[in-house]
């Protein structure tokens, strides 16, 4: 087996796409937000990628049928905006640095033959403590987003994240600065306790923003009632351990 095998559905023709990736990682705060745009753009998938710097398992499906791990493209035409969207979820990051490097460079040669020039990628911000109200932080490749995206409620502050931005969310940035594309990196505060829609919505409001499209955010809030009457139970009970703070600091 080669080390990274993406199967096409199709390849299609968009127009000035811009690529959005939310991955597992703290909080599931990126997977949670793209997984809730892939539903409410109605996006089309277009490819899967299997690897082997993935675990070595398959899930089982409601059906009671299998599939193998991968992680899954999707695209969003949009006759009326300047730009298409390219949106990435999946089961899994990399398991090794040498997989996350491997994945992460097959993603951007992917994306730049689609003509991606801009990225977002979407990750959880670990705070340790149960957040009312999330922040959402970001990082750029260029300075002159800063102020842009300040424009938008983003969060830019010293020393936050502390421990930098490691996974897929840090990577594609940094990789993608050397395919000469524009990115930012968007994070929702999180406790990090549980998989976090509040977090997930943070995310998705400033998104919807930045490129100009409108969603429900239902489904997302539904899930935050569900999970704050389960941290309300554990309250009454006990309070969660004190997680390390290094834990903590992985964006995903």
């Amino acid at each position: 087996m080669e080390d990274i095998i993406v199967v096409y559905k199709e390849k299609p023709k968009l127009n000035s796409p811009i690529f959005v990736e939310g991955l597992p990682g703290v909080g599931n705060v990126g997977k949670l937000a793209a997984e809730h745009l892939v539903d409410q753009l109605k996006a089309v998938k277009f490819a899967e990628m299997y690897s082997k710097f993935f675990p070595p398992q398959v899930l089982v499906t409601d059906s009671g049928t299998i599939r193998l791990v991968s992680n899954t493209l999707y695209y969003v035409h949009r006759p009326e905006a300047q730009n298409d969207i390219v949106i990435m979820t999946g089961d899994y990051q990399g398991l090794t640095p040498e997989g996350q490097y491997e994945l992460s460079d097959k993603t951007l040669q992917i994306i730049k033959e689609l003509g991606v020039m801009k990225m977002f990628t979407l990750g959880g911000y670990g705070l340790g403590k149960m957040i009312e109200k999330p922040r959402v932080l970001g990082a750029t490749t260029d300075i002159d987003m800063v102020d842009e995206m300040k424009k938008y409620g983003v969060t830019f502050s010293k020393g936050e994240p502390g421990s930098g931005i490691v996974g897929a969310s840090g990577l594609l940035l940094g990789l993608g600065n050397l395919y000469g594309m524009r990115s930012v990196c968007l994070m929702g505060e999180t406790s990090g306790y549980f998989v976090d829609p509040k977090g997930a919505q943070a995310v998705l409001e400033v998104l919807s923003k930045i490129l100009n499209f409108t969603i429900d955010f239902a489904a997302l809030e539904e899930k935050a009632q569900q999970i704050d009457m389960i941290t309300s139970r554990l309250r009454e009970t006990e309070a969660p351990p004190e997680p390390k703070r290094e834990d903590l600091g992985y964006i995903g």
